[in-house]
């Protein structure tokens, strides 16, 4: 009897994962506001306050766009290839940089063996029972997330840094280059259908960059 109990609670973690469900089809909606809005410029803060990032998921591709009043940027991410496709637009200049596996790897260099660790600390976010997770980057930089434990994205390497997630990230911390951290929290979550032309790449318009 107490082989049979052990063994049932090794199996525990992978029966619980199994319970999450995929989301394969999701656009999801992200507010962005200074950690600690008191250190920042007020020009800095209205800045983050007016840029929405938006997340879409069909199947094996992602689309993130981080939009704001004098920048656009655009992550088309193939699951399958591991490629990526970054469109960025600058006024009226547009550009276009392509990224096979390998350098989307290397782009993301600074999340490789970082430490993930988990905590007691919940919140809802949307209705969905999140928990929270600390993630400690090589140089000792951390930064929080908090996910929800029903839903898990059905491609997840879009957002790097979150690929072990157990979850569908809702909340995060992230650092501007000037060392502030700022973060990103999910105001609406939509499981309907996703455009499949939303995941298409220009043929024109861009320049493309090395």
């Amino acid at each position: 009897m107490r082989r049979v109990v052990l063994f049932i609670i090794a199996l525990a973690p992978c029966w619980l994962l199994a319970q999450a469900r995929v989301v394969a089809e999701c656009t999801i909606q992200y507010a962005i506001q200074m950690k600690d809005d008191n250190s920042a410029d007020k020009e800095t803060v209205n800045l983050l306050k007016a840029t929405t990032k938006n997340v879409y998921i069909k199947a094996n591709d992602s689309r993130v766009d981080l939009i704001s009043p004098n920048f656009q940027q655009s992550v088309i991410y193939d699951k399958n290839s591991g490629s990526a496709v970054i469109l960025r637009e600058i006024g009226t200049n547009k550009f276009m940089t392509k990224l096979d596996a390998k350098a989307w790897e290397a782009q993301h260099a600074k999340f490789v063996d970082m430490e993930l660790s988990f905590s007691n600390e919940t919140k809802k976010i949307l209705g969905y029972d999140c928990k929270k997770a600390i993630l400690t980057l090589k140089n000792g930089t951390s930064f929080s997330v908090f996910y929800a434990t029903a839903i898990v994205p059905s491609v997840k390497d879009f957002e790097y840094q979150f690929r072990n997630i157990p979850g569908f990230v809702l909340e995060y911390e992230a650092q501007e280059g000037k060392g502030e951290k700022i973060t990103y929290t999910a105001t609406q979550i939509n499981l309907n259908p996703v455009q499949a032309s939303k995941f298409d790449i220009p043929t024109s318009g861009y320049r493309l960059l090395n």
